[in-house]
């Protein structure tokens, strides 16, 4: 049982929100007092990109969970304690000039995090104070769902079946974490009374979300929600086409936790079996909730298999032989820019490197292209991913990438290659993405716009493309490409 304390400390995470937050909860029922800190880490900060726009939605959403705290409290002289730096020496040398004895906050599983955590519990310990983690970012932790066998799930399908088994409304109710917290508010120290830091006052470009309409913090994420609940009828169906509004566009939320898995499971799974419910409108809640559940999948595989962050999740797979050397360097350049030649995969890298968002079945499309196509390590596309994608969770970008890389956990087999072109015919059949993003070959009537070096050279004149000059030739031959890598594979079939 936890024992009450006098004063705590609340470290906020991925967690910016006060809303249904486990720590927060656990915090207030256990202290008299309460104090709230984020510590902008250089552990992090150091390794990003000068225009990295994840920082101005971290600032913006910081700076919105300061406000609702001294509103909450109803004082300004409370708020959140904000401090630059490393977590491992802040949180211990903060929680002793606090008088804390406990340090609350939500537990994340990647290695990295884990060895700070760990690193911090240590320090604590020493002065007789006690890290406090809770689960809050997926609905089942690495060992609560298992086989029969108490092992951990290694493909989806089965996993997501005992995960259906297992979830009750117990493990999607909220934490009324806002309930005791107005009178437990303290107020922040002098000195931490300053306004909350920009991304331009931590060394980082300015305005990086200006034009990208990505509302941040917890009202964004309110934002967001309520207009997807509408369309969520309609999601199975509209899911998978770039062009159409079918996403929640709520992944970054997820990641930063601006908003509550937990109430987006819940929705998702109260929609899915609702017996007043049209057929479309559960099928669309069910699609939904089967890619949450996708989230706690990732999660437990990392959890239990960390050697994914650098080697295969199948340990047979790390004998494929990748494309290296100036040519595979061109190419993979080609990949990231957006001049491969084939329009759908240049404008799905267009989106991501103007955005920070790539749609998801572009991800698994581009992913595709990158390691199949190009022969290219699926490790290069995995990192262009973490340093673009506002919404990069370490679990499930690499997931993601092994999956398409047939390295991961997938029930398919290795010589599942989409077809770049096929792709773009079934999922964008009137080019409008393409043209969106591919402004060059708008002009070619939209079925030409998937393939246009196919197009007749009158169709090319019109459209005003010169095919090397003004939009590339493809810089591989799908159908070429496509036995090379039955080739490269090749040497597993006796494990397949």
């Amino acid at each position: 049982m936890t024992p009450f304390y006098p004063v705590g400390l609340i470290w906020f995470r991925r967690d910016l929100r006060l809303a249904d937050n486990a720590a927060l909860y656990h915090a207030a029922q256990h202290c008299k007092t309460l104090y709230c800190v984020f510590v902008f880490d250089d552990s992090i900060l150091t390794a990003l990109p000068h225009a990295d726009r994840r920082i101005e939605f971290i600032c913006q959403s910081v700076t919105e969970l300061d406000e609702a705290i001294r509103h909450a409290a109803d004082r300004p002289q409370a708020g959140l304690i904000t401090r630059r730096g490393l977590p491992q020496e802040i949180i211990p040398a903060l929680a002793s000039q606090l008088g804390a004895g406990a340090v609350f906050c939500n537990d994340d599983d990647e290695p990295a995090a884990l060895a700070r955590d760990a690193q911090v519990a240590r320090s604590l310990k020493a002065e007789g104070r006690v890290l406090l983690r809770s689960k809050d970012h997926r609905i089942f932790a690495r060992d609560e769902v298992l086989t029969q066998s108490l092992s951990p799930f290694s493909v989806f399908t089965p996993y997501k079946n005992a995960w259906l088994k297992k979830v009750t409304p117990f493990y999607l109710s909220s934490y009324p974490s806002e309930r005791d917290l107005p009178a437990k508010l303290a107020d922040r120290p002098e000195a931490d009374r300053q306004r909350m830091p920009t991304a331009v006052e931590l060394g980082f470009a300015p305005d990086t979300l200006q034009g990208l309409r990505l509302p941040t913090g917890e009202s964004g994420a309110r934002q967001l929600l309520a207009d997807f609940l509408p369309r969520l009828p309609q999601y199975k169906a509209a899911r998978d086409f770039p062009a159409l509004k079918g996403p929640s566009y709520l992944s970054v939320h997820l990641r930063f936790g601006t908003v509550s898995i937990r109430e987006l499971a819940r929705l998702a799974h109260e929609a899915a079996h609702h017996s007043d419910g049209s057929d479309a409108g559960r099928e669309g809640a069910a699609t939904w909730l089967s890619e949450l559940i996708w989230r706690d999948f990732y999660f437990q595989i990392l959890a239990h298999h960390p050697h994914v962050i650098e080697r295969s999740f199948k340990p047979a797979y790390d004998v494929i032989e990748w494309d290296t050397g100036a040519e595979a360097d061109a190419l993979f350049t080609a990949w990231c820019e957006g001049r491969t030649g084939y329009p759908l995969v240049d404008a799905a890298m267009r989106q991501i490197n103007t955005s920070g968002y790539m749609h998801n079945r572009l991800r698994m499309v581009v992913a595709s292209f990158l390691v199949k196509d190009l022969g290219i390590d699926w490790r290069r596309g995995e990192a262009y991913f973490a340093e673009k994608l506002n919404d990069f969770d370490l679990a499930a970008n690499n997931g993601g990438w092994q999956w398409a890389a047939s390295t991961g956990c997938d029930a398919q087999p290795w010589f599942r290659i989409f077809n770049p072109i096929t792709q773009s015919e079934k999922f964008d059949a009137d080019g409008k993405f393409i043209a969106r993003y591919v402004p060059e070959v708008a002009q070619l009537p939209a079925k030409l716009r998937h393939a246009p070096w196919l197009a007749k050279p009158l169709d090319l004149l019109k459209a005003g493309i010169a095919l090397g000059s003004s939009y590339p030739y493809p810089i591989v031959d799908h159908a070429v490409a496509r036995e090379k890598t039955l080739a490269r594979y090749g040497i597993l079939k006796k494990d397949s």
